[in-house]
C-alpha cells in the first residue's frame, strides 16, 4: 500500500523553502487606525491567517517576534493621515515595510468592506509583490525625517493664512448682514480704528482683531524664514517663497529619472480613456502632490508675465496673453501644460541638465 503526499504548494517561495531548508519569508496586511491596527498574516505561500487585532505597542512586540522566527518579514499598509512613523518602527526592526497608494480593494465588487478584509486585500497584494510582480502594489516613497521637518515649516504657514482668510471673512459677513460696507483687512489697527460701525457690532469685531494680529505677526515670521532658505538668485517671477515651496515639496529632485516622471508626479498630465480605435483624452489626473500642483500653476501665471522669453510661455504666448480672444477652457489647457513644462524645466535645472540661461529664463 502506498501513501501519496500531496506536495503542491500555492507559491513558488514555498517550493524554494521546503526544498533549501530555509526560513520562508512572513507578509502582514495592516489595516492602520488611531489606537490599533488590524494585522493578516501570510506565511511563505499560504494561505492568509485570519485578522488580528492589536494596540499599536503589542503590535510592535509581535512584530519583533515574528521577525527573530522568520528569514525575512515584509509588511504594507495605506498611505494615511497618521504619517510614517509606523514605516520608520517596522524598519527599525528589520522588517521590510511598504507605505502604499490608498486604493478600492474591493477588486470582486462584493460592496463588503472590513478592516479584516482590507488588511487581507494588501496582504495578497503583498505577496504578488514580493514574488516579483512590481505592478501589484503602487508604492509611496517615504520622506527622510529631515525632509519631513522642512516642508512642515511652510505647510503650516499655509494652514495659519487659511485661519485668518477665514476669521477675516467673518467679520466682513457681520458687518454686511448689518448694513455695513465691508471694509476689507478691517482688522489691523488703522482700519478697525476707523471703522464707523455700532457700538456693539465693533466689540464683536474685537473679539477676533487680537487673533488675526497673532496670526499676521506669526505668519510674517514664517515668511521671513522661508525666505532666507531659498537659494541666492531665482529667475525672475519665480520668487523665493515659491522656491523653497517646490524644492521641499520635491524633497530629492534626482529620484527623477526622465521628464516623464516628474511631469506624472505632479498631476497635471491628461488623463486618458481609450479603447479599440477611440482615443479620449480628459481633465488632469491630479494623481500625486496637491500643493506642488497648486504652486506651479501659481507660479505659471507669473512666468507669462515676468519671463516672456521663456521658450514655454513663447509657445503658449497666443493663448494666455492679455487681451487674447481664447476662451476660459483653452487657457486653462494652456496654463496647464505651461506649468507642466516648468515643472520638468526646474527638475533639469536642479539636477544639473540645463542652466536658466539655456531655457531662456533671466535673472
Amino acid at each position: 500500500m502506498y501513501s501519496i503526499n500531496n506536495t503542491e504548494l500555492s507559491s513558488l517561495e514555498e517550493t524554494r523553502c521546503q526544498f533549501n531548508g530555509g526560513k520562508c519569508a512572513i507578509k502582514m496586511g495592516i489595516d492602520v487606525h488611531q489606537d490599533f491596527y488590524v494585522v493578516v498574516e501570510q506565511l511563505c505561500g499560504t494561505n492568509a491567517k485570519p485578522p488580528q487585532r492589536f494596540h499599536k505597542l503589542a503590535f510592535l512586540h509581535w512584530a519583533a517576534k515574528l521577525k527573530s522566527q522568520a528569514r525575512e518579514v515584509h509588511a504594507v499598509y495605506e498611505a494615511c493621515g497618521f504619517g510614517f512613523s509606523l514605516q520608520r518602527q517596522l524598519s527599525a526592526l528589520g522588517i521590510v515595510c511598504r507605505v502604499v497608494c490608498p486604493q478600492k480593494l474591493d477588486e470582486r465588487n462584493k460592496r463588503v468592506k472590513t478592516d479584516g478584509l482590507d488588511a487581507k486585500a494588501l496582504c495578497l497584494k503583498l505577496d504578488r509583490f514580493v514574488q516579483g510582480n512590481r505592478d501589484a502594489l503602487a508604492v509611496v516613497r517615504v520622506p527622510g525625517e529631515e525632509e519631513e521637518r522642512a516642508r512642515a515649516l511652510h505647510r503650516q504657514r499655509e494652514q495659519l493664512v487659511q485661519v485668518r482668510k477665514q476669521l477675516e471673512a467673518q467679520g466682513r459677513s457681520l458687518l454686511l448682514n448689518h448694513g455695513c460696507a465691508p471694509v476689507q483687512q478691517w482688522w489691523k489697527k488703522r482700519a478697525f480704528a476707523q471703522l464707523d460701525v455700532p457700538h456693539w457690532i465693533k466689540e464683536l469685531l474685537a473679539n477676533s482683531q487680537p487673533i488675526l494680529l497673532a496670526l499676521q505677526e506669526k505668519i510674517d515670521q514664517l515668511t521671513l524664514h522661508l525666505q532666507n532658505a531659498a537659494i541666492a538668485e531665482p529667475p525672475r517671477g519665480l520668487g523665493k517663497m515659491t522656491s523653497v515651496i517646490i524644492d521641499r515639496e520635491i524633497g530629492d529632485w534626482r529620484r527623477f529619472n526622465n521628464r516623464r516622471q516628474i511631469a506624472s508626479y505632479t498631476g497635471l498630465c491628461p488623463g486618458e480613456y481609450s479603447s479599440g480605435q477611440s482615443r479620449l483624452q480628459g481633465c488632469v489626473t491630479k494623481h500625486g502632490n496637491p500643493r506642488l500642483r497648486a504652486a506651479l500653476v501659481e507660479l505659471a501665471w507669473r512666468m507669462v508675465r515676468f519671463q516672456p522669453n521663456y521658450r514655454a510661455v513663447c509657445k503658449w504666448k497666443a493663448r494666455l496673453a492679455k487681451g487674447a480672444l481664447s476662451t476660459g477652457a483653452a487657457r486653462k489647457k494652456a496654463i496647464v501644460a505651461l506649468a507642466r513644462q516648468l515643472a520638468v524645466d526646474l527638475w533639469r535645472v536642479r539636477t544639473g541638465r540645463l542652466s536658466h540661461e539655456q531655457l531662456g529664463l533671466e535673472i
